[in-house]
């Protein structure tokens, strides 16, 4: 069997029904009966494979950022791609990000597509002037003459014991913003996807990982392959509730819906992958079908991505809601540094199924 023919013959059929709004993850299912087609990479390694193939591809493309280059990356995402590249395309930065953002929204005014990294988004506060008001507005307020295709990538949302600083989980923040769109998947493939649509995006692209997440596992397609910004994906099949999460919380969602299996609730869970924009639609239609809907979000429940979901989901269907949409979010306080504390403060599988059980009428 000619495995590169049916590579492209089945990614090819995907593709074309990803463009009709199929689900992506039904895309794999032809794909997985062929050996050597799928190959299971770490999240850190879908990365520097989407950033590298990009390179290749478009001499415009670069990599800046603290430790990206000599260091190979502080969680190793850029491993080897000095080496590859060379130091005009991995550029070591100072430790100054309002400097370095500024420099790459400029590169990107001037045709070129930077990848700006920061060791995690927290550091992006003190960049924050360059992404909303000239990253996000220079499309606008150039009347059209100066797109910014540009991407802001590093990890978002706690990961262990850092503390108050080192914990905030950003997309609200970005997404609120127009002229940014906001991505933050949760496994390899589709990191790696989305990430390589990002680095092609003419507008500026929030890429929003986890410290938590670089070293997990997952299956991804041998070869060229996108995701486009905008679709969630349904990650599981059920028929008594929808569950909504994104990033790192899909992990503990998907594991509270293996509890929920085991008490004959069947839990259909979707990953948004995409925070702006969203992808009402697939979370709308799980609705009508499921009648409940928990949406499960590590950041602070206040103007949060969990509230905007809710106010659509209530907005567009409804009369379709046998129970009020609930939310588990992170606690309204600042990140604690006790380990006892911070398990307390996160969405946990307990609380997602407590929850479930509430819209369910099985438990007040």
């Amino acid at each position: 069997m000619n495995f590169a023919k049916v590579t492209k013959k089945f990614i090819a059929i995907a593709f074309k029904n990803l463009r009709q709004g199929a689900l992506f993850e039904e895309k794999f299912v032809l794909l997985r009966q062929f050996k050597g087609i799928m190959r299971e990479v770490q999240y850190r390694e879908a990365l520097r494979e989407a950033m590298s193939e990009e390179m290749r591809r478009d001499q415009t493309v670069f990599l800046m950022g603290e430790e990206v280059a000599e260091y190979n990356g502080a969680y190793k995402v850029s491993q080897g791609m000095l080496d590859e590249f060379g130091a005009k395309r991995v550029i070591d930065t100072p430790i100054a990000e309002l400097g370095f953002t500024g420099i790459g929204v400029g590169a990107a005014m001037n045709g070129l597509r930077p990848i700006v990294e920061f060791m995690t988004f927290n550091f992006s506060l003190v960049a924050i002037d360059q992404i909303i008001n000239s990253a996000a507005k220079m499309l606008s307020m150039s009347g059209g003459q100066f797109p910014i295709p540009i991407v802001f990538r590093g990890p978002s949302g706690s990961a262990g014991t850092l503390g108050a600083q080192h914990s905030q989980v950003f997309e609200s923040w970005y997404a609120n913003c127009p002229g940014l769109k906001v991505v933050s998947p949760s496994n390899p493939a589709d990191a790696k996807g989305l990430l390589k649509s990002a680095i092609r995006d003419n507008d500026p692209v929030i890429f929003m990982e986890s410290e938590q997440m670089y070293g997990d596992k997952g299956m991804i397609p041998d070869g060229e392959y996108l995701i486009p910004i905008g679709l969630a994906d349904v990650k599981k099949q059920g028929t008594d509730v929808t569950l909504v999460s994104y990033n790192k919380m899909m992990k503990v969602t998907l594991a509270a819906a293996e509890e929920l299996e085991k008490e004959g609730i069947h839990a259909e869970v979707i990953d948004l992958r995409s925070i702006r924009p969203l992808d009402t639609k697939t979370i709308i239609e799980s609705v009508k079908k499921t009648n409940r809907l928990v949406v499960i979000d590590e950041s602070w429940p206040f103007g949060s991505v969990s509230s905007e979901i809710a106010y659509c989901v209530q907005k567009d269907a409804f009369d379709y809601l046998d129970a009020p949409v609930l939310r588990v979010n992170g606690s309204d306080v600042s990140m604690p540094y006790a380990l006892n504390l911070v398990e307390a403060y996160l969405p946990s599988i307990d609380k997602i199924v407590k929850a479930t059980k509430s819209v369910m009428y099985l438990e007040k």
